[in-house]
């Protein structure tokens, strides 16, 4: 086995993923749900985790870093690796190094719109091929088994190259377990609004599950966009990212009740219990760093948040972001 794979097998690889409006997933966050995140949100609620973007290649040619990405335990489970790359030989060995490491299920980002990535003919870049595309799902599927590889796709490269829905169809076809679709065009980026009707359009097409993924901002978000568009499931992202909780309030309303308003005591006992957790999976000062650039987005709309980024900024180690969550949230 490659030493790319010393870490302990994937542990607990369930045989189905749960899927539906009462079970969320954590979506891909690159930078942001690494382990302690996505342990943080399963605790709140998250049914099915997506790690980080991890590069094919790197995992083939064992670049550094690729290791952390890949990091798991049994309480993270069902775990989702989600890879990036366009060439169907190394995104087909990727899979079969994974399997053979105990990972179980896997996603191909055909979403993401950063500059670095689509420069690789990668993430949402690769929607101007679909014939590679297809070849590189063939891959994927042979190495991983069929329904065990999900999609996530969005509309098109712009508004003049839409794929849907004949894409999402072949890839149907050549047995994809699920198919998530971001309702944005790669040109639009983060910009604009998500196209819910999209999903709408999509959803009664296909007779595998579709996750919708896109301006789910909040619990609420998340329920309207499952009323109105009758989509299988949801992965919140940049909700997550501001709220872990949102997995919880997602629960709430799921059973007809209204979620809790987070107070002050209810925030920073999320942020120290996210503090925790990094300093116990995440090595020397890497974590304090990461830190000082998570918690401003949990305190973001709190009176105070300005003056808390700047005490961050000056936190050198635990006990200083500790202190200064104490001088600036006070219970």
């Amino acid at each position: 086995m490659s030493k790319a794979f010393s870490l302990p097998p994937c542990p607990c690889n369930p045989p189905t993923l749960p899927m539906g409006r009462e079970h969320p997933w954590l979506a891909p966050l690159a930078g942001y749900s690494d382990l302690p995140f996505r342990l943080l949100c399963r605790e709140y609620g998250a049914a099915v985790c997506v790690t980080e973007m991890v590069s094919a290649k790197g995992l083939v040619y064992e670049s550094p870093g690729t290791n952390e990405l890949l990091m798991s335990l049994p309480e993270d489970q069902p775990l989702v690796v989600q890879l990036f790359g366009a060439e169907a030989a190394f995104l087909g060995r990727a899979v079969t190094l994974l399997r053979e490491a105990g990972y179980g299920w896997f996603d191909l980002n055909m979403g993401c719109s950063v500059s670095k990535v689509l420069r690789q003919g990668a993430g949402a870049a690769m929607l101007g091929d679909t014939d590679n595309i297809l070849e590189v799902a063939r891959a994927m599927l042979a190495a991983a088994g069929p329904g065990r590889v999900g999609f996530k796709l969005r509309l098109g490269l712009d508004d003049a190259r839409p794929v849907l829905p004949d894409l999402a169809l072949r890839l149907e076809d050549a047995g994809a377990g699920w198919l998530v679709l971001h309702p944005r065009t790669a040109r639009q980026g983060f910009g604009g609004t998500a196209q819910w009707q999209a999903l709408a359009d999509l959803a009664p097409r296909l007779s595998i599950p579709l996750m919708a993924s896109g301006d789910l901002f909040t619990a609420a978000d998340g329920m309207a966009c499952l009323a109105q568009t009758g989509v299988t499931g949801l992965m919140y992202a940049r909700g997550a990212m501001h709220n872990p909780a949102i997995f919880a309030e997602h629960a709430a309303l799921c059973a007809g009740g209204q979620p809790q308003a987070q107070d002050a005591a209810g925030l920073k006992a999320m942020i120290l219990r996210h503090m925790e957790l990094a300093r116990l999976h995440c090595p020397g000062n890497a974590a304090v760093w990461k830190m000082r650039s998570v918690v401003p987005r949990y305190v973001r709309a709190l009176p105070g948040a300005r003056a808390l980024r700047q005490e961050l900024c000056r936190c050198s180690n635990w006990e200083e972001l500790e202190e200064a969550l104490d001088r600036c949230l006070t219970v």
